[in-house]
């Protein structure tokens, strides 16, 4: 999935001849942090709700010196990096541009939250499993063998390394409810599980707490 194929036509772009006040009511109505500030077809850069703050909202914006100068992707550039330069700037929308610098709309952090929700198998039941190892010691290949090995389908995962002590937190989504016996395994094979959220356990709590309700109504 590309820039190009999330990109939103309904954030407006703003011009350096609107005032502070002008752009603060804009982002109340579209719910954003953000706006991007396009001359004609060029980005000339995103101006934030603070920029306006730290300023006189009754002047234009373009005498106004903005934190984030000019951030952006280019249309062909995976939604990976998209999300990466949102969190980076710590933005709300992130400008989409051509090769010729042409804006051509904008990515909402609502839509890349709904794409990654509905793509990376947040939404589909099953349990979570989060691993430590060592980077020496980290392999995704055995990882999914040994999975596969308990007859369960890893359904996404996502590793980081935690630069304190330099070991890699390996989170599974799977499509098992019940993982008792992957956990055994995985612990079997030298994997520390640092966590695990099993559906199961949440519906066998919720059906806990009905019976107790069940049986104080009856009493």
């Amino acid at each position: 999935m590309l820039a190009k194929d999330l990109i939103s036509q309904s954030i407006p772009t703003i011009q350096t001849s609107d005032t502070g006040d002008e752009v603060i009511n804009l982002m109340q109505v579209y719910h954003v942090r953000h706006l991007p500030i396009v001359n004609h077809e060029q980005l000339l850069g995103v101006i934030s709700e603070d920029d306006i703050l730290i300023h006189d909202s009754a002047e234009n914006i373009g005498s106004y010196r903005l934190s984030y100068l000019r951030p952006y992707c280019f249309e062909g550039e995976h939604l990976f990096e998209a999300m990466a330069k949102i969190g980076r700037f710590n933005l709300s929308i992130i400008p989409v541009i051509d090769h010729k610098e042409n804006y051509l709309g904008s990515i909402t952090i609502e839509d890349l939250i709904q794409y990654f929700t509905k793509q990376y198998a947040f939404v589909q039941p099953g349990s979570i499993i989060v691993l430590e190892a060592t980077q020496g010691d980290y392999s995704l290949a055995e990882i999914a063998r040994i999975a596969e090995s308990e007859d369960v389908l890893i359904l996404s995962s996502f590793a980081h390394t935690e630069p304190q002590t330099n070991k890699v937190l390996v989170t599974l989504k799977v499509n098992k409810q019940d993982i008792q016996s992957l956990k055994a395994t995985y612990e079997r094979f030298g994997y520390q599980i640092s966590a695990t959220f099993a559906e199961l356990a949440y519906f066998d709590s919720l059906r806990d707490r009905y019976d107790s309700l069940m049986t104080y109504l009856n009493v």
